[in-house]
């Protein structure tokens, strides 16, 4: 098959494919966009199955004439995260402000003289040859001036809540967690991560947590796709950012 064919083949499909869907938006004019049929998950191209950390598995047993059964959920249970693979709802509400302004100045201005007024006569004879005044052999003069001026206005706000996912109890009881949310709003996905050590202590009664009681918190919020992607330099021009001297 010829090159031109080969080029030729993807342009008339793609073609194909704009027309088909020219016209089905031109059919559905007026009409309210079609919700997709509910489908199995697992049986999806690409679908792979969830792993994640679990607690030990605790063998169920029943006693004689009673109808307890251990290893079941309790009525009166704390249902707070306390073991691995219990979920944490993290209330992130982080709020950044900053202003701050900062000057120098700094000046030094020296001054420096030599001379040899008399030197057992040979200062005269230094005048007659047309050479340098004896009194002032060696002048140096240095002005040194500098001023830094530098300024920062910064604000920040993210308020939102993620589930977290405890992945280790410390020996001293506290919990680490881990939580990712990914939301995608037509090409563009927003990313929220947040990790970190907490105390059961400080998990309240429904189960919540805020982000301020997380230790070694990191909290990651941003995004990626068409927007972002626009957003961030070439990869050419960050490559001239970190080479060029100047």
């Amino acid at each position: 098959m010829s090159r031109p064919v080969r080029l030729a083949l993807p342009t008339l499909l793609a073609l194909g494919l704009s027309a088909c869907n020219t016209v089905d938006r031109l059919a559905n004019i007026g009409a309210q966009p079609a919700l997709s049929a509910i489908e199995d998950p697992t049986a999806q191209a690409g679908y792979k199955p969830v792993r994640l950390p679990m607690p030990e598995v605790q063998p169920v047993s029943y006693a004689p004439n009673s109808l307890w059964r251990t290893g079941s959920r309790a009525f009166f249970k704390d249902q707070r995260a306390a073991k691995v693979g219990d979920l944490v709802t993290v209330k992130v509400n982080v709020t950044d402000k900053a202003n701050l302004n900062n000057e120098t100045k700094r000046s030094r201005s020296n001054s420096e003289s030599f001379g040899i007024p008399n030197a057992f006569g040979l200062e005269t004879k230094t005048k007659l040859l047309g050479g340098a005044d004896p009194d002032k052999l060696l002048t140096a003069d240095s002005t040194t001036s500098n001023d830094g001026a530098g300024s920062i206005q910064r604000a920040e706000t993210v308020t939102t809540n993620v589930a977290a996912i405890v992945t280790q109890v410390l020996p001293n009881g506290n919990l680490v967690v881990e939580g990712k949310q990914e939301i995608r709003i037509n090409f563009e996905v927003r990313e929220l991560i947040v990790a970190g050590v907490i105390r059961p202590e400080d998990i309240e009664s429904d189960n919540t947590i805020d982000s301020a009681k997380i230790a070694q918190a990191r909290i990651a919020y941003g995004g990626r796709g068409q927007i972002t992607d626009v957003q961030q330099p070439r990869y050419g021009q960050q490559f001239l950012d970190i080479m060029l001297p100047f």
